[in-house]
């Protein structure tokens, strides 16, 4: 089995901001994962991340939150991209 999309998703919100969810089934976990999930989720704006969620090959599942990486618990595909637009959400009543 091949590397198989699962859920893909962009779009804008006010102000130029762009939310962008990409998640990937894999045959095996990437490394330092452990789970047989790939993924991407960013919400910035002009290019610079204000929020982000992956799980980079070596470094395992990870968020980039407020100029901080943090580690994650990944549980699933639903929880990750729920717990991604409550951060999102968290960030936007902030500014």
């Amino acid at each position: 089995m091949k590397a198989a999309p699962l859920f893909r998703l962009k779009y804008e919100l006010d102000g130029g901001a762009i939310v962008e969810m990409v998640i990937w089934d894999l045959p095996r976990p990437v490394p330092a994962s452990q789970h047989k999930f790939k993924y991407r989720l960013y919400f910035g704006r002009g290019g610079k991340r204000i929020v982000g969620y992956d799980n980079e090959r070596g470094k395992g599942d990870h968020r980039h939150l407020r100029g901080a990486e943090q580690a994650y618990q990944f549980v699933s595909p639903e929880k990750l991209v729920e717990d991604f637009l409550a951060d999102v959400e968290e960030t936007r009543r902030r500014r």
